[in-house]
């Protein structure tokens, strides 16, 4: 078992970071991990069985519960990571990054032992958790499955200036490096240098409701939101029992505990990260075959699409008004909350299709922009969002009349609704705009309200 705490010869030697665009190309790729973290605590927590009826017992279901707590609440942590990395981005200057690779990745954007893969919750994915969030000196085989691939980039020096990936051993170990080179470029040009980016452009403990999200402007506001990803994370230094590394570490010490007792617990649904389509940036996988499920699954990707345009139209605003700030800020809570969970946990009870029998599909969380989601121009960007709103509720509604979807979509839409309202709220010409379905699928066929033949 792994010490509580860690002396500091422990911990690797920071990455060399001596331009300011080598500093932004780090925290974009801590952006890109934060989210592809998120996403696979979120595919985990979305798998875990809700009732009683589903083969567990009360004792069991009590467990699943206090799990998908811990789940969800390091996925939350996560999120608000995300929004600090891109606090610390826009701060120097850099563009908002929401976006990132397609699952699954295996050592080909990052370094090779950094991989990402969808799982439901059970022992591989506790283990490939802890592997993640591992403080810096604690030695862990990441889960089977996750074999290192590939070499690592040779280290940068000072005689470097493109950037260029480079190897860390941990979450904590990139963070610490990203540190030193806050510290380094303001030793050597000053902070009036290094800060330039718009104070109003920081996300606020208001913006989302977080206390720790902290506006970063100066060195030492920089160093507190790394600290607080550290300290969430790995633990404040080393101390981990209450981060994410010691949360998990508890949730395997229990399931595994359960397994001893009933080998054949199951706390989750029998569920595959799988794909309509396979995005060309992915390593592939299994692909859903029953047409329902992947007419569900694309609501999911496409609702995603739309909160990570909402976000990166946030952090990259321009010159809107503090109220569609607001707007947006809160469209994005709403969005995770009142749409991307409840359908996430609607697809883990889905069938896969006849090549899968017995298996269930799961959110895939398909990235479609690789570029990023950042719309440039105010009065387009709420526009084009709103556009994407009032075609999900079309298609939405060819679903919910065939009369095979879950019943889920049906506050699913309610809430789409409100949130392009929302929008509309906010741009005079969206009060009078009206959207036509843009193609075919969405002009519903009268014979599909024959419940005989759905």
């Amino acid at each position: 078992m792994a010490t509580d705490t860690l002396e500091v010869s422990d911990l690797e030697s920071p990455i060399t970071i001596e331009h300011r665009d080598a500093l932004i190309y780090m925290l974009t790729e801590a952006a890109e991990l934060e989210h592809a973290i998120c996403c696979q605590y979120l595919y985990a927590a979305f798998s875990l069985k809700q009732s009683a009826g589903e083969g567990v017992t009360p004792r069991q279901l009590e467990a699943i519960e206090r799990w998908r707590k811990i789940v969800l609440g390091v996925a939350t942590e996560e999120m608000q990571h995300l929004a600090l990395v891109n606090n610390m981005l826009l701060a120097v200057g850099g563009a908002p990054r929401v976006g990132r690779p397609n699952f699954p990745q295996r050592g080909r954007y990052y370094p090779p032992a950094v991989q990402f893969a969808l799982l439901p919750f059970g022992e591989p994915a506790l283990r490939h958790f802890l592997f993640l969030e591992r403080p810096e000196g604690i030695t862990l085989p990441d889960a089977e499955g996750f074999e290192v691939v590939g070499e690592v980039e040779p280290i940068m020096t000072s005689e470097d200036i493109a950037p260029r990936p480079q190897d860390f051993a941990t979450v904590g170990h990139l963070y610490r490096s990203i540190e030193e080179g806050f510290k380094h470029l303001v030793e050597r040009h000053g902070e009036d240098w290094l800060f330039i980016g718009p104070p109003r452009a920081q996300a606020t403990p208001q913006s989302f409701h977080w206390p720790e999200l902290t506006p970063v402007t100066d060195l030492a506001s920089a160093l507190v939101a790394i600290n607080t990803v550290v300290e969430q994370g790995e633990g404040p230094r080393g101390h981990w029992r209450d981060a994410h590394y010691g949360r998990f570490l508890e949730a395997l010490g229990e399931f595994l505990e359960m397994k001893r007792s009933d080998p054949g617990f199951e706390p989750a649904r029998p569920v595959l990260a799988a794909f309509v389509h396979t995005p060309p940036d992915s390593e592939g996988g299994p692909l859903v075959s029953d047409a329902n499920t992947a007419r569900v699954l694309d609501v999911f990707n496409v609702a995603y699409e739309v909160t990570l345009h909402v976000l990166a139209r946030f952090f990259g605003h321009v010159d809107e008004t503090d109220a569609q700030l607001k707007c947006l800020a809160d469209a994005a809570v709403y969005l995770m909350i009142t749409v991307i969970k409840p359908l996430g946990e609607a697809i883990t009870t889905l069938p896969m299709g006849p090549e899968h029998p017995g298996m269930n599909a799961g959110p895939s969380f398909e990235v479609f922009y690789r570029a990023g989601f950042l719309l440039p121009h105010g009065r387009s960007a709420w526009i084009v969002i709103h556009e994407r709103l009032v075609e999900l509720d079309a298609y939405l509604s060819g679903l919910i009349v065939r009369r095979q979807a879950p019943a889920t979509l049906v506050p699913v839409q309610e809430a789409i609704r409100r949130i392009a309202g929302m929008f509309a709220e906010h741009v005079d010409e969206l009060h009078t705009r009206r959207i036509d379905p843009p193609v075919a699928w969405l002009r519903l066929d009268p014979s599909l309200l024959d419940t005989e033949k759905s």
